[in-house]
């Protein structure tokens, strides 16, 4: 599994895969069990992991450096219920964090999708894409 094709629905707990992508919506797979189902886009946003960013005491920051922050970290991982804890583990992660902005369900959030992706073997990298001009030289 990619961390490309990964997704966040609103409304819907976990983390999804995204299998194919429809004009009223897309059909996403469960990480946590596997099961595949349509989510009408009338209903639900969707948000690529690869393309959230997080507010930082510079500039903003992809929430995969979050992510690798956390998984680098010798820190235990909090409950992600206790929002103290959760705040408390990732100041010491993640110091540049603004913690004024980030809310701490924002933190719970990620604490559990990090959980979830390590469950799962998630390698946690984005893809690059490919400069066109170094392609067109190729050509």
């Amino acid at each position: 599994m990619e961390y490309s094709k990964l997704i966040s629905v609103t409304g819907l707990p976990g983390l999804f895969e995204l299998v194919a992508s429809k004009t009223d919506g897309a059909i996403v797979k469960s990480i946590e069990d596997g099961t595949t189902k349509f989510v009408s886009s009338r209903v639900h946003n969707f948000s690529h992991l690869e393309s959230i960013e997080v507010y930082t005491i510079r500039e903003n920051e992809n929430l995969i450096q979050v992510l690798q922050a956390m998984d680098a970290s010798k820190e235990k991982l909090p409950d992600e219920k206790d929002a103290k804890a959760v705040t408390a583990y990732m100041k010491k992660v993640y110091p540049n964090m603004d913690f004024d902005r980030v809310y701490p369900s924002d933190m719970k959030k990620m604490v559990k999708w990090f959980a979830i992706l390590k469950a799962h073997n998630v390698e946690l990298k984005i893809t690059e894409v490919p400069d066109e001009e170094a392609a067109d030289e190729e050509a």
